[in-house]
């Protein structure tokens, strides 16, 4: 589904559509979540599918919200990337293919993962 107009996609900003569908990166230190602190639900803000806690939220000083790890297995899906030279491993939301971020194994135990997620590709429901 992947840079495919979806129904939702035209409650998209430009730049929510630009990392959520062309699969581009907000600047480090620049998203609305990097430095936030309060307790909820991350969810993806194309579909509203449930993402990650702010309970496995931490500051990994990447410049982009980071979590050490998914709020559930139905969460996401982890996909290779070889774009720009390089092989990491892309995070999209596991419902609508949209993409979030990429993961790393440099992350905190227990275990040991960063999720490193565009702010533009969030949501946050409060607890």
């Amino acid at each position: 589904m992947t840079e495919q107009n979806h129904p939702d996609d035209r409650q998209l900003t430009p730049e929510q559509f630009s990392i959520c569908r062309l699969k581009n990166t907000e600047p480090p230190f620049t998203g609305k979540y990097t430095y936030c602190k309060t307790a909820g639900i991350y969810q993806c803000v194309c579909c509203g599918n449930p993402l990650f806690n702010s309970e496995t939220k931490y500051d990994s000083g990447s410049g982009w919200p980071s979590f050490w790890d998914v709020l559930s297995e139905s969460s996401v899906t982890e996909v290779v990337d070889s774009s720009h030279n390089m092989r990491r491993v892309e995070v999209i939301c596991q419902a609508c293919d949209a993409h979030l971020g990429h993961v790393f194994t440099d992350g905190p135990q227990p275990t040991g993962l960063r999720y490193c997620i565009n702010s533009a590709s969030l949501d946050l429901k409060e607890a």
